[in-house]
């Protein structure tokens, strides 16, 4: 049995500890709905909870047919929350994305006048889908949303509904007929998380599953209100200062310039801006309280530092010509950047 949503004044009375218990058990009923539908992608689904808890935008990268699409709607039905799809193609406009002036006729007066027609960007969730396949005018055109939250059309400001995410896809750069997304917009999602191909036994299931009878029905298992009093009290989480301060090394080192190591001079042409620091901090406190855990640790932070950094972190042709990796400049960050010896 599935335990009844909680009304808002339910959430109200409770305090920090008894919200941090329902948000670990939010998450976990969240990705019970999930395996009903996605088999196997833990990483990836974890790392997709962080996001929605933590309040950030989520890009999922891999090549067509694994399912990031599925993953992102089926999320979405297990929300009590409205739920927007977005397929990118070359010819998508702006508009087509936050809404446009439309006239009509005013039945009071008899007389015509311009009105707003919302896109679906006026949603919850949206799934930006295949978000490289359009060109970066139509890319800019979920600027605003993604970090206000608003939408600016035709001089007029609107403000969208709370909570609202960006859960978008693309395919690898190199496929043909994509556009790379603008630096400031991968600034904007939290994190950039890669899908590969399944274990052998793993896409037997999925073949199996798929060729038989439908999957049980994905039901919404956490309400609107939870996810915005589960958001609040992440960012309330106590986190210690040497644990921050490890997340602000981390990323000050990824930026070439005097003081940073050679492989980084070498390889990197643009480092992580401070986004990168908070999107640290707030995926480590997310992490914490989805594992049951009161604090954020050094270990949150080092997990979700290439889902982090992998976006933000531009290399030079250097790197490119010798195919030196995102990743693996992560990596080597990793081991140069000397851990405290404790976040107390």
């Amino acid at each position: 049995m599935t335990a009844p949503i909680p009304s808002t004044s339910e959430l109200d009375r409770l305090d920090d500890g008894a919200l941090a218990d329902r948000l670990q058990g939010a998450g976990q009923r969240i990705a019970s709905e999930l395996r009903k539908v996605i088999v196997g992608q833990d990483v990836v689904v974890e790392q997709a909870l962080i996001a929605l808890f933590a309040g950030g935008n989520c890009l999922l990268v891999g090549v067509p047919g694994l399912a990031k699409t599925l993953l992102i709607s089926t999320l979405a039905r297990a929300l009590d929350l409205r739920f927007s799809r977005i397929q990118f193609t070359p010819d998508l406009m702006p508009s087509d994305v936050t809404g446009t002036d439309v006239i009509q006729d005013d039945p009071a007066t008899g007389q015509r006048r311009l009105a707003f027609m919302p896109g679906p960007v006026f949603t919850n969730v949206l799934l930006a889908d295949e978000i490289n396949r359009t060109p970066p005018k139509t890319q800019a055109a979920l600027l605003e949303a993604m970090q206000e939250r608003r939408v600016t059309v035709q001089g007029r400001t609107y403000e969208l509904d709370k909570p609202f995410f960006v859960f978008a896809t693309q395919n690898p750069i190199e496929l043909e007929g994509t556009y790379p997304l603008p630096e400031a917009q991968l600034d904007r999602f939290m994190l950039e998380v890669l899908l590969d191909y399944l274990p052998e036994e793993d896409e037997v299931a999925v073949v199996k599953s798929t060729t038989s009878l439908p999957p049980e029905a994905v039901r919404s298992v956490v309400s609107k209100e939870e996810i915005l009093a589960y958001q609040r009290v992440v960012r309330r989480l106590p986190i210690a200062d040497a644990v921050t301060r490890y997340a602000v090394k981390l990323v000050r080192t990824s930026r070439p310039g005097d003081g940073a190591p050679d492989y980084v001079n070498q390889f990197v042409s643009y480092g992580a801006s401070v986004r990168a620091a908070q999107a640290l901090v707030l995926g480590a406190k997310a992490r914490a309280l989805l594992q049951g855990r009161a604090s954020a640790s050094f270990e949150d932070v080092r997990a979700l530092a290439r889902p982090v950094l992998r976006h933000r972190v531009l290399v030079n042709f250097t790197a490119q010509s010798e195919k030196v990796t995102t990743d693996s400049l992560i990596g080597r960050l990793l081991e140069s950047v000397p851990l405290p010896r404790s976040s107390l």
